[in-house]
């Protein structure tokens, strides 16, 4: 099997942006996902508005939506994009003492929008662990990862998940 060019790496051997001035713009859609563990008590001190930096899961979502639009400059040579929508979630899951955090992107573009959801996701994630450090420190941040993308030449991709297989 032969060795795919690399895409980011110009014939010289030099890092390079990947020029998509040529590529038709399609509609693209992306959807990430990330989960932070902690323990009950931590859990329910979130639920309870009583962490001390404030408002956990609304300044975790706005940070997530701050990220998706700041990815093309934090990512080294991914294009800065024009997302037309962004929806950032987070769900408390008390069985499993953990928040679920999801991500979908949107844009009509020439490039997909994998890592700006991922880049939601992870700051989103990041943003509960700044928030909640003091009263936890064995907090985790698992599982990040695409669910979905649609759009653009490689088409669509659905994680399955074991329940699916």
């Amino acid at each position: 099997m032969a060795m795919r060019k690399l895409s980011h790496i110009n014939n010289k051997g030099q890092v390079q942006m990947v020029d998509v001035t040529a590529k038709t713009s399609t509609s693209r859609r992306a959807k990430a996902r990330g989960i932070v563990k902690m323990n009950c008590q931590t859990l329910k001190l979130i639920e309870k508005g009583q962490i001390a930096k404030g408002n956990v899961l609304g300044i975790a979502k706005i940070a997530g939506i701050m990220a998706e639009k700041k990815t093309g400059e934090i990512i080294p040579l991914c294009h800065p994009l024009e997302l037309t929508a962004i929806e950032v979630k987070l769900e408390i899951d008390r069985k499993n003492s953990r928040i679920i955090i999801e991500s979908e992107v949107k844009n009509v573009g020439k490039t997909g929008v994998e890592m700006e959801a991922l880049t939601a996701v992870s700051i989103a994630a990041l943003t509960v662990y700044d928030m909640c450090k003091a009263a936890d420190k064995k907090i985790t941040i698992e599982e990040i990862m695409l669910l979905e993308k649609s759009g653009g030449k490689s088409g669509a991709f659905i994680r399955r998940t074991p329940k699916q297989k």
